[in-house]
């Protein structure tokens, strides 16, 4: 009966992936739109797309960017300023990069389209061309120093459709289709897309990665291991960096170094979910901000979710090892001290509660004379948390002693 029920309201409504599909296609529809119109343009024009994108991006905010620095420099220029004034002018600060962020959702929903269609364009001429021609830039020299498949001739620089990634030849033959246009989407709403073995699920991230790192914020890729962090970021890389994106994998570089704070600098990092993770609580350790090496998170993609937030997330990370005893350290000296200290307070506090067991034993507990009662408030107030005094306690009529005796006192006080 509830197996037929079931059936007749998806009929009636739909399944929730037909429901989902309905809301994301008219963005798909964009896409297709945009897509045909990138054909004509010249490849120095595809490029010029991203410099078009970050300007809208950086305009979108210009009014908040420039209220934050004017408050930054109020703040740096007062050098007496009060405390609590500062604080309000930082809340100030914080309040503005939050508006920042959603501004950046707002813009970047717009943008979607076009971007989208830009990355699909730069795939397909990759996959028709052997070389593509562009006019050389800085970045394209700086790369062509360290690579084969970029060639400067004179201004030009030829971009090659075959590279290596993780030591293998690979050449770009591949293109998005409608699938990986929805998968793209649903990532970058910051939803868990499910693809299915050949679906191209490598190809669907380059569109959310390139999308989000148009703000300069930082994108995270996330693997479930370093040969597939170094060969994800060497085979998807070039579509990035041909628009003038830097890429990098924190897994080539050692903890704490300059290269790994590089490489979280980049527009685009990839690495793996342990050390994005030891990364992350190496700088919560940290003393100074010169030791950090994250920046403030943005973005991330998580590839084969369901292992890195569910399997390994059953392992937690843990960093841990020996305190280096060094010049200036307190404790060893004033620990014979203070064990001193707390041996004298245990003994007095075992010397009251006796006299006050015995004393009460004989009856003698007013409150005024200071006897039984007098000799247990104190043992009260010397250790409270004392195992034979809470025993003690526990006997009829004891905590009413206690209690008259401390109330004596304080009326006293």
């Amino acid at each position: 009966m509830l197996d037929f029920f079931t059936k007749s309201v998806s009929k009636l409504f739909g399944t929730k992936s037909d429901r989902d599909l309905k809301e994301i296609q008219p963005i798909v529809d964009k896409i297709l739109v945009e897509f045909p119109k990138l054909a004509s343009i010249s490849n120095d024009a595809l490029r010029g797309k991203t410099i078009e994108f970050k300007k809208r991006i950086k305009d979108f905010s210009a009014k908040e960017e420039k209220q934050i620095e004017e408050l930054k420099a109020k703040i740096d220029a007062d050098l007496t300023m009060d405390v609590e004034v500062k604080e309000k002018l930082y809340e100030e600060i914080d309040e503005l990069e939050k508006t920042i962020v959603d501004n950046n959702k707002e813009i970047l929903a717009e943008i979607l389209p076009e971007a989208f269609a830009v990355m699909k364009e730069t795939a397909r001429r990759f996959k028709e061309n052997k070389v593509i021609e562009v006019t050389a830039t800085q970045m394209d020299k700086d790369l062509a120093a360290g690579r084969d498949s970029i060639i400067i001739n004179g201004d030009k620089a030829l971009w090659s459709n075959s590279w290596k990634a993780a030591g293998i030849d690979v050449t770009w033959d591949m293109m998005h289709y409608d699938v990986q246009l929805i998968g793209g989407i649903v990532l970058h709403q910051g939803k868990i897309s499910e693809m299915g073995t050949g679906e191209g699920k490598t190809l669907v991230g380059t569109l959310p990665v390139y999308l989000n790192a148009l703000t300069g914020l930082g994108v995270h890729v996330v693997t479930v291991n370093n040969y597939l962090a170094k060969r994800d970021s060497e085979w998807n890389g070039p579509l990035f960096e041909f628009h003038g994106l830097t890429v990098d994998c924190i897994d080539t570089t050692e903890p704490n170094s300059e290269e790994r704070r590089r490489a979280y600098l980049s527009d685009i990092t990839f690495g793996t979910n342990n050390e994005f993770g030891f990364d992350y609580l190496r700088d919560n350790m940290a003393r100074v901000p010169e030791d950090l090496v994250q920046r403030k998170h943005n973005y991330a993609i998580v590839d084969e979710v369901d292992s890195v937030l569910i399997d390994d997330a059953r392992t937690p990370l843990i960093i841990s090892g020996p305190t280096p005893k060094g010049d200036n350290q307190e404790f060893a000296p004033l620990k014979p001290r203070i064990e001193k200290l707390v041996n004298a307070q245990k003994a007095f506090v075992n010397t009251a509660l006796t006299d006050a067991k015995r004393l009460i034993g004989e009856g003698k507990t007013g409150e005024k004379e200071g006897e039984g009662g007098m000799a247990l408030l104190r043992a009260y107030r010397g250790l409270p948390k004392n195992k034979a005094l809470i025993k003690f306690l526990s006997e009829p009529g004891v905590r009413m002693i206690l209690q008259k005796t401390e109330n004596f006192y304080m009326q006293d006080q």
